[in-house]
């Protein structure tokens, strides 16, 4: 029962987030919208920033992350590196509003709240980086800062699901996503010099 509740309530705080951001939404709707006493809400987060902290952590790419180099640790690095890809992608347009709402009022956060965003990438980053270190150590990745490589991977298909957003936006010509994703990936372990 006490897990469903709080999931309840972090299902709740990320639709308030997602629609209102972490200034707009307040623990008072939040607890409302769960159907749950503020007291309640409290019981299981004792403040907004903890609670916004858990929904940062449960619904961001960690988790996920994590989840999928388990399963690919044996395969081949390529195919590993689209599946990553592909669920990095859909991860972040599952939570587009979130991302729109939080990058529009960044500025405005008080500076614990934008060391919680910053914490989360950052973990992600050193998640992948551990990821091509083990490449390197098998002689598949050649040596490379990997906490870069890691930025750079991300970097890439963020700025597609970024520019794709954008693009809606405007009515403009679509990508495809499995062509977009497997270009990435060549690039990235290719590079784009002609040998």
């Amino acid at each position: 029962m006490a897990d469903r509740t709080k999931e309840r309530i972090l299902n709740t705080a990320l639709k308030l987030f997602s629609q209102k951001g972490y200034l707009g939404a307040t623990t008072k709707e939040i607890a409302k919208e769960a159907k749950i006493a503020e007291v309640t809400l409290f019981r299981y987060f004792p403040s907004k920033e903890v609670l916004f902290e858990e929904v940062i952590n449960t619904y961001s790419f960690l988790p996920t992350l994590k989840e999928i180099l388990e399963k690919v640790k044996k395969e081949p690095c390529e195919k590993a590196l689209k599946t990553i890809a592909h669920e990095f992608i859909k991860v972040l347009e599952s939570k587009k509003d979130l991302i729109k709402i939080m990058h529009s009022e960044m500025h405005r956060y008080p500076e614990e709240i934008k060391k919680i965003h910053e914490n989360i990438i950052e973990n992600t980053i050193t998640v992948l980086s551990e990821y091509f270190k083990k490449l390197q150590r098998r002689k598949i990745l050649r040596e490379i800062n990997t906490v870069f490589a890691a930025r750079a991977f991300l970097g890439m298909f963020f700025s597609y699901f970024y520019g794709k957003e954008i693009k809606e936006c405007l009515n403009l010509k679509k990508e495809d996503t499995k062509e977009v994703i497997d270009t990435y990936v060549d690039i990235f372990l290719k590079g784009v010099l002609k040998v």
